[in-house]
C-alpha cells in the first residue's frame, strides 16, 4: 500500500496530524537552542559594575592641589574628613597638561586653592575628575593652610593584582574584556594616567594602589607590559588618607599563569 502524503489546500483552515507534529517539533527546537544560546552568552558576561562617568556633565569641585606624585585635588567633603579627587586629563592623557599651562602663568601650585570644572567618575569609594580645558581651572587668591603631606608608611608587601588605567577601570568600562581594552588601557597610561594596582580578596573586596619608582615618582612606559595581566608585585605601601601608594621597582614585576579577571 502506497503511504499517504499530506498535500496543503490553502483555502482549508486545519492542517493535518503530520504537518502538526512537524511545526510542534520545529518550534520545540527553535525554542531551545535560542533558550540554550541566552544562557550561554549571559554566563560567559562579566556583570556591569555600578561605576559612573558623567560625560554629559560637568561638575565644579574646589580644594587643595598636590602631587603624590600623581595630581590631586584634596576635597573637605564635611567637617574633617578628607577626599583626594584623581584628576585625568581629556581622551587618553593625563591631567599635566592642564596643570602645567596654568602653573606657567602663575608658579608652583602646590598646597594652592584650585577650582576645577570636569566630569565626575566614581567607583567603590574612589572619585577621579576629568579636566577637558585648561581654562576650566581657577586659582584661588586665598592661601590653603591644609597639608597635604600626609602619607604614612604602612609597610613592605607583596600583592597579587592587575594592573589598570583609572579612568577605564573606574568610569568608562562596565566591563570591558579583550585585547582592545587592554591596549586602550596601555594607550590611557602612556599618555600620562596613573597607573593603578587593582587586588580582590577571597570576599570579593578590593583594594586600589597608585603605582610609583622606588624613589615615589611617576611611572608609565614601564609598566606597559604588565597592563591587564595578572601578576605578582613587591613595594612599600603608604596611605594617603582614602588611597594607597605602593612603590615598586618594575623589573621585580612577576607575571603569573592565570586568566585577567578584568580584561
Amino acid at each position: 500500500m502506497n503511504e499517504r502524503k499530506d498535500f496543503y489546500i490553502g483555502y482549508i483552515d486545519d492542517v493535518s496530524p503530520a504537518t502538526k507534529k512537524f511545526l510542534k517539533r520545529t518550534v520545540l527546537i527553535l525554542a531551545l537552542v535560542i533558550l540554550t544560546t541566552a544562557a550561554i552568552f549571559s554566563l560567559s558576561q562579566q556583570p556591569f559594575a555600578n561605576s559612573t562617568f558623567e560625560l554629559s556633565n560637568e561638575t565644579k569641585i574646589s580644594g587643595v592641589y598636590h602631587k603624590s606624585p600623581y595630581p590631586m585635588l584634596r576635597v573637605e567633603v564635611e567637617k574633617g574628613v578628607y577626599k583626594n579627587i584623581l584628576l585625568l586629563g581629556f581622551g587618553k592623557f593625563g591631567a599635566n597638561m592642564y596643570i602645567d599651562a596654568l602653573k606657567a602663568k602663575e608658579g608652583t601650585l602646590i598646597n594652592r586653592r584650585l577650582t576645577i570644572e570636569g566630569n565626575l567618575i566614581y567607583y567603590n569609594g574612589k572619585t577621579l575628575l576629568q579636566i577637558t580645558n585648561e581654562q576650566k581651572i581657577t586659582l584661588e587668591p586665598e592661601r590653603s593652610s591644609s597639608k597635604t603631606d600626609l602619607a604614612s608608611v604602612v609597610g613592605d608587601f607583596e600583592l597579587e593584582g592587575e594592573v589598570v588605567d583609572p579612568k577605564c577601570y573606574f568610569g568608562v568600562m562596565k566591563p570591558g574584556k579583550g585585547k582592545i581594552h587592554r591596549s586602550c588601557a596601555s594607550l590611557c597610561i602612556a599618555g600620562g594616567m596613573p597607573p593603578v594596582l587593582v587586588t580582590t580578596d577571597s570576599n570579593n573586596i578590593s583594594e586600589y594602589f597608585l603605582l610609583t619608582d622606588l624613589k615615589g615618582q611617576p611611572i608609565h612606559s614601564d609598566i606597559l607590559p604588565y597592563i591587564g595581566q595578572p601578576s605578582k608585585l613587591n613595594g612599600t605601601v603608604e596611605k594617603l588618607e582614602d588611597w594607597y601608594v605602593m612603590k615598586i621597582d618594575v623589573s621585580n614585576i612577576e607575571k603569573l599563569n592565570k586568566n585577567s579577571e578584568i580584561y
